[in-house]
């Protein structure tokens, strides 16, 4: 093989660094980007956070909070100055008649908590905030924030139990092995095993000494912890309401469905209950009332609800009224980072060039890039904020049921950005509205043909179906097939698979089990 010297010419498109660190801090949620700040504040002593209000060599987002004046704050989507500096749009808004009246006046600070979903059971009855009555203000946010986990709750109470060295560890081991749920997962026999090995003196000895503090466990608070499955853990509820004297027949009736398999109940399979019970079925409907007060996770309070509080990133607010009503958009200042160089080090590169100079010089660029990038990130975020807000201003106007279809390209096309530069903008970014908080991507939807050749949005079709499922007669549940005949009598073409699909999506249970009793 003959070897040899050849030139080609090629273009090739490449990444510098720079532009790599700015499409990872756009794609990067709020949490992740304040540990992305951290990091760099650790690793760069270039960089610091801006405290206070003296001369530096400052860049980014560290005057965020500087007022702007009113007649400078609508800027057209060709500007593309540093909008994050300034921090705020306005998007005009053109409400038909009679929308005033419809739309909430919202006062708000822009920050809105997302409640988790407690409706396990598929009924109308709501749990209660805890199982047993109890203090009703308590907030599990609170309990979060106070650092209260279940097994320190359930260690707190058995300080007040006067038990000999062996029976307090036998308890301490159990709390520890309970789930974030309160349930026991392994059962007795399988703890002493992994404990007492192959010994069987002490298999015996150590299933007593469980069994015993399981009992003990059984009777603290919350009700029902401990549990080895949701029967059981029902039953202690019902066993305790039965102690406390409320409705004794309902909670006997209710201890017997408790026996029986949970797919029935889950079912509410009313005359199968009454068969295996050998009760009414009038008393077997006031029973299966009385479990749906009740609750299912006893740990559900105790547990890190932190995680479902979103911090919106854009707030959306209502300027104005009747024809002059406008939506300015801005950015949430708490979860600006408020970035700058370190003047005192800069100063110092500039005025000795020693040994090692390259180096810092390089980590100072990298302080100025990475506070650059930063303010890119939410001048973009903003940005496509703006433009989500103009094309879905009747949705910010009459709700959701006016939500058009909307997909990103159009987005992408009117700022002049990728298609994937807009994915990655509306993923885990969130918007604070008038109709509480959303992300970015739930204003993104696909459309469905109309009898009049327009388009409907999936998520206004969404809103529909639940629309009409609270609005129907609960002793007759409207299934699939009725519920998409309804929405073509109002011209909208949905299959009832689309529908089913849709109803899915909303958590809505199927006909079977919305049936009232």
């Amino acid at each position: 093989m003959k070897q040899g010297l050849s030139l080609r010419v090629s273009q090739h498109l490449a990444l510098t660094p720079q532009l790599q660190q700015s499409i990872r801090l756009l794609q990067l949620s709020t949490l992740e980007l304040s540990q992305e700040v951290e990091q760099m504040l650790d690793e760069n002593p270039f960089l610091e956070l801006n405290q206070d209000e003296a001369p530096r060599e400052e860049f980014g987002v560290a005057q965020a909070d500087t007022p702007v004046p009113e007649d400078e704050r609508e800027t057209e989507f060709a500007d593309f100055t540093p909008a994050a500096a300034e921090g705020v749009r306005v998007a005009e808004a053109e409400p038909q008649s009679g929308a005033e009246s419809e739309t909430p006046s919202w006062e708000g600070d822009g920050s809105t908590e997302v409640v988790p979903d407690d409706g396990e059971w598929g009924g109308d009855a709501a749990p209660r905030k805890n199982n047993l009555g109890g203090d009703e203000d308590v907030d599990a946010t609170d309990l979060a924030r106070g650092d209260e986990t279940l097994q320190s709750h359930l260690h707190r109470q058995a300080l007040s139990l006067h038990l000999g060295e062996e029976d307090r560890c036998a308890l301490s081991f159990l709390i520890e092995s309970l789930n974030d749920d309160g349930y026991l997962d392994e059962t007795i026999e399988s703890l002493a095993a992994g404990l007492a090995g192959d010994d069987l003196e002490e298999r015996e000895e150590l299933v007593h000494r469980f069994t015993v503090a399981l009992r003990l466990l059984h009777h603290m608070e919350p009700v029902g912890v401990g549990a080895r499955s949701l029967g059981e853990c029902l039953s202690l509820q019902l066993q305790a309401l039965r102690d406390e004297g409320e409705a004794p027949d309902a909670c006997a009736i209710a201890l017997k469905i408790c026996a029986q398999p949970m797919d029935l109940l889950a079912r509410r399979d009313v005359k199968r209950l009454a068969q295996l019970c050998g009760e009414p079925e009038a008393g077997i409907k006031a029973a299966i009332a009385l479990i749906l007060r009740l609750e299912p996770k006893p740990g559900r309070r105790f547990c890190n609800v932190e995680r479902n509080i979103v911090v919106p990133d854009v707030l959306v607010t209502k300027v104005g009224r009747g024809a002059q009503a406008r939506f300015r958009v801005q950015l949430n200042a708490d979860v600006m980072p408020r970035l700058r160089v370190h003047d005192v080090y800069a100063g110092a590169i500039r005025a000795h060039r020693g040994e090692g100079h390259q180096a810092l010089q390089q980590r100072l660029q990298e302080a100025r890039w990475f506070i650059k990038n930063i303010q890119q990130r939410f001048d973009t975020i903003l940005r496509v904020s703006t433009a989500i807000v103009e094309r879905q201003k009747n949705f910010f106007v009459h709700g959701e049921l006016a939500m058009r279809p909307l997909v990103l390209r159009e987005i992408a096309d009117e700022l002049g950005l990728h298609e994937s530069t807009i994915s990655r903008v509306t993923t885990a970014k969130y918007m604070s509205t008038p109709y509480g908080t959303f992300e970015l991507k739930y204003f993104f939807g696909s459309a469905l043909g109309t009898e009049t050749g327009g388009n409907a949005s999936s998520t206004a079709v969404r809103a529909l179906i639940r629309q009409i499922v609270a609005a129907e007669n609960l002793k007759k549940p409207l299934s699939d097939s009725q519920i998409s005949g309804m929405l073509k009598e109002q011209g909208i073409e949905c299959a009832r698979r689309t529908v089913a699909k849709y109803r899915e999506t909303l958590r809505i249970a199927p006909t079977n089990l919305r049936k009232a009793l």
